[in-house]
């Protein structure tokens, strides 16, 4: 099973992975937590990366990109994987499209988690807030500045992924408004309906 998570900052995008995860018993592939791994550790492309990430910008498809083809040739990967922040571009989608076709590879479905971003800002704008009431630190992504920032590099730049995606005929829209057990439900009719041969 191989799936993309799509949607803005905020979205449930990680929950619902963590649920599939279990489910499927692949891993997932979050760009978000490769690139801090990189970022802990270090590494050239970790420390390019965390000023872009701080400023509440994008990481260059170049760096994304060869994380992702290292990670999805990886052992656990062969059976299937879930990317959750990936691709973000056109370009990071056709460069996903070329991975998997010259390793016979195909995907199986992209999940649009479609959300009210305004209830998304109110909903960090609170989360910031409790955190400072409580005296404690208020995280780099809770900053309301830098959250609005992220969404408007997500409309800007990854919205445009949905449409690709619906043109290639592997797009299913879910109401990310809904619970999280009912976006579990609608995601899980998704992909019961799905031809398993891949």
């Amino acid at each position: 099973m191989r799936l993309i998570l799509v949607g803005p900052p905020g979205a449930g995008k990680g929950t619902q992975a963590t649920r599939l995860v279990e489910k499927y018993t692949i891993p997932q592939l979050s760009t978000g937590d490769m690139l801090r791994a990189a970022v802990a550790a270090q590494t050239p492309i970790g420390i390019k990366a965390k000023a872009v990430m701080d400023a509440g910008g994008l990481v260059s498809d170049e760096i994304v990109v060869g994380i992702i083809r290292d990670r999805i040739s990886e052992e656990d990967a062969t059976t299937g994987f879930i990317l959750d922040g990936f691709p973000r571009t056109i370009a990071q989608a056709e460069a996903l499209d070329e991975m998997l076709t010259a390793g016979g590879l195909k995907l199986n479905a992209v999940l649009e988690l479609r959300v009210d971003q305004t209830k998304l800002v109110d909903r960090i704008i609170k989360r910031a807030e409790d955190a400072k009431s409580s005296g404690q630190p208020v995280r780099k992504d809770d900053d309301p500045d830098v959250f609005k920032q992220r969404l408007e590099a997500y409309n800007r730049d990854t919205a445009v992924v949905v449409p690709y995606y619906e043109k290639t005929g592997h797009l299913s829209v879910i109401d990310g408004m809904q619970s999280i057990d009912e976006v579990s439900a609608s995601i899980e009719s998704v992909l019961e309906g799905l031809d398993e041969k891949v």
